[in-house]
């Protein structure tokens, strides 16, 4: 499907032209923005809500707005510590590293958090603005699912996520890197700097 930009009280379509911030009255229920123009959403990045940001929108609009704007990033501790992260992003993981391989992805596999909402729910209201941020969209959009059906109305996903999309073009030489766009990738801050204050860190059982 095609995305258009999201206005309150209408949801979006699947295709979504490029936006000039319209930052009157800052962040609200009211206001939703979108990405860049003829950009096709992959499904698996599409939520219910249908409210979309690239990262580079995400870090305009919490600065224009960073006492209600809220960015939310579910990787694994791992990747928070290790790959870098926004600098407000708090880190509640959604899914954990395990150590089984997966022939048919030719990766380690993950396993949901249980802890995954309860710390949401303990972090967040549902009236919060909410960016949320994975790799590269995808374990996002699974995010905002869950929060939408937890009662959150006002959450995006950030759709290119903190390393963005992998190069596709034949005999680049950074074919199959994370290098098109994402926070990491829009010249934006980030960090590799960390605050305990943000990381919600799975119980151990």
């Amino acid at each position: 499907m095609k995305q258009t930009t999201a206005w309150r009280g209408r949801r979006a379509l699947w295709r979504r032209p490029l936006v000039v911030f319209t930052l009157v009255g800052l962040v609200g229920p009211a206001n939703a923005y979108g990405q860049a123009a003829d950009v096709e959403l992959p499904e698996a990045k599409q939520t219910t809500l249908g409210l979309y940001v690239t990262a580079k929108e995400a870090y305009e609009l919490w600065r224009a707005a960073p006492d209600k704007v809220k960015i939310l990033d579910v990787r694994t501790p791992e990747e928070y510590i290790f790959v870098g992260h926004a600098p407000t992003a708090v880190n509640i993981p959604a899914f954990l590293q395990t150590y089984e391989w997966d022939d048919e992805k030719h990766h380690y596999a993950m396993k949901p958090n249980p802890d995954f909402m309860s710390q949401v729910q303990a972090t967040f209201t549902p009236d919060d603005t909410v960016y949320v941020m994975c790799r590269s969209g995808g374990r996002s959009a699974a995010s905002v699912n869950l929060l939408a059906a937890a009662g959150f109305k006002h959450v995006y996903n950030i759709t290119d996520g903190m390393e963005g999309d992998a190069v596709a073009e034949p005999g680049s030489l950074y074919s199959g890197q994370r290098m098109k766009n994402g926070w990491k990738n829009s010249g934006v801050p980030w960090t590799y700097a960390l605050d305990p204050r943000l990381m919600r860190l799975p119980a151990r059982r």
